[in-house]
Order: structure tokens, then C-alpha cells, then sequence
């Protein structure tokens, strides 16, 4: 089992950046692919970006392309999210969520066994 709690949002202005922050509990958090997802009000949550175990292999929602980051210290059990050109369509709650060890796919929520309380991150124009 991996417990999560994310951190680093906030409140910034469109163009600025946020780096969140998402801190595992347990010795096997090396063995865990890695995801964000962030769910605005009134809307599903979404993909974000997905991180494999070893941090060779990123994937991103075409949304945050270019301009989201994903990342993972394993000596540190974290994982990052570093968030530029900020909009304010990336108003929204972010997870992080630990994929389920049997599942294999990337962006559905149904493939994360795990999940933080998540992080508030507001966008203002």
C-alpha cells in the first residue's frame, strides 16, 4: 500500500509557474507508476500526466503539453508536477495517484489504486 499528499498549489496569475509536490508513504514507491489528474468544479476528473516507475517514460494530456512537467525522485519517494505558462483553465484540484501494479493503461482514473486529498491551484487572469 502507498499513502499521498500532494502540496505546492496556490493562487497565481496566468503566464506564472507552480511546481506541486506529491510525497509516498512505504518502501515501494520505485514500483509504482505515477499520475496526475486534476478535476475543476462541475467537471470529471482528468488526465494530467503519468510518470512510469523508473521515470523513463512520460505521458501527457495534450491540454499541458509543452508546458506541464512530470517527474520522480525515488531516493526521495516523490514525485513532481512542474506547471508553466500557467492559464486560467488549469484552475482545478490536482492528485497525484500510485497505478494499481496490475493495470497497464495511463490516462484513466479506473487504472490508480491510490490517491492524495489533492492540492488546490487557481489560475487568475
Amino acid at each position: 500500500q502507498v499513502q499521498l499528499v500532494e502540496s505546492g498549489g496556490g493562487l497565481v496569475q496566468a503566464g506564472g509557474s507552480l511546481r506541486l509536490s506529491c510525497a509516498a508513504s512505504g518502501r515501494t514507491f520505485s514500483s509504482y507508476a505515477m499520475g496526475w489528474f486534476r478535476q475543476a468544479p462541475g467537471k470529471e476528473r482528468e488526465f494530467v500526466a503519468h510518470i512510469s516507475a523508473s521515470g523513463s517514460s512520460t505521458y501527457y494530456a495534450d491540454s499541458v503539453k509543452g508546458r506541464f512537467a512530470i517527474s520522480r525522485d525515488n531516493a526521495k519517494n516523490t514525485v513532481y508536477l512542474q506547471m508553466n505558462s500557467l492559464k486560467p483553465e488549469d484552475t482545478a484540484v490536482y492528485y497525484c495517484a500510485a497505478r494499481s501494479r496490475l493495470r497497464r493503461g495511463v490516462s484513466g482514473p479506473d487504472e490508480y489504486g491510490y490517491w492524495g486529498q489533492g492540492t488546490q491551484v487557481t489560475v487568475s487572469s
